[in-house]
């Protein structure tokens, strides 16, 4: 199976994939608290994989190289816990930057940001856009549990979808190392509930401590399995694979910023 993990080729190796025009992929994630039972590094877990998983789908027609996880994401909401660690929203955007800069320094023109943490979801929207309008290369960003949201739901037994800690994270680290996971706390991990903030038309800051109070779940682990977290990760790679092959996404952008731009037709 072809390599397609950034850190695991040598230098000219990587010249080989920019002489490709393959897509870079950064999994952005985070390093912070999930419950008694799943480590800290579940959100960097599970972008790396998925990421992986769908680089290999389409290694053959639409190559795509895998970053190491950034796993330093917008996590503050997650500190009372513990275990966990944040960048601001001003660090994130700069280091991100600074990794496509470096990216384009070695021939490559495409930056695909593969977040799985939902704290980083409308950060990475700005950050997209402002970095290709400002770079002139297409900088694309998906969350791996949107982007397959539909199929996740139907796997799925006791929620609607992804949430903190739960059947759907739980599954996949079932499938992916499960030996990470204390099973003996599962049972336990349950929270008490907080107030259901996400469809709300009003924003303001919650933290989790708010929103699941003692544990710091949102979801039901109980009903987790590997066989689920193994159809959840195929899912999620094939949404990402669709998107590395949309020829739309990765087209250049237009130069927006360029002096006389208004004088050229739209």
């Amino acid at each position: 199976m072809t390599e397609v993990r950034w850190e695991r080729l040598t230098a000219p190796e990587i010249k080989e994939w920019a002489a490709r025009d393959a897509v870079v992929m950064l999994p952005v994630a985070a390093l912070e608290q999930h419950g008694p039972h799943l480590p800290v590094w579940t959100d960097s877990l599970i972008g790396h994989a998925s990421c992986i998983r769908a680089a290999e789908l389409v290694a053959e027609d639409a190559p795509a190289l895998v970053l190491p996880p950034m796993w330093q994401g917008i996590s503050e909401h997650h500190l009372p816990f513990g275990g966990t660690i944040s960048l601001d929203f001003r660090t994130m955007q700069a280091v991100i930057a600074c990794v496509a800069k470096s990216i384009m320094a070695c021939g490559f023109r495409k930056l695909f940001l593969v977040n799985s943490h939902g704290g980083n979801i409308e950060p990475l929207m700005v950050i997209a856009r402002e970095l290709g309008a400002e770079m002139g290369i297409p900088v694309v960003t998906t969350t791996v549990h949107q982007a397959a949201a539909a199929a996740i739901a139907s796997i799925l037994e006791t929620q609607p979808g992804t949430q903190h800690a739960c059947e759907a994270e739980t599954s996949l680290w079932l499938a992916l190392e499960p030996d990470q996971v204390r099973k003996d706390e599962v049972a336990g991990a349950l929270s008490n509930g907080g107030p259901s903030v996400g469809g709300s038309a009003f924003q303001r800051f919650w933290s989790f401590a708010e929103r699941a109070p003692v544990t710091g779940v949102r979801g039901d682990p109980r009903a987790a399995t590997a066989e689920k977290g193994e159809r959840i990760l195929a899912a999620i790679a094939e949404a990402l694979a669709r998107g590395l092959r949309d020829e739309a996404l990765w087209a250049t952008p237009d130069d927006v910023w360029t002096p006389g731009r208004a004088q050229r037709p739209a």
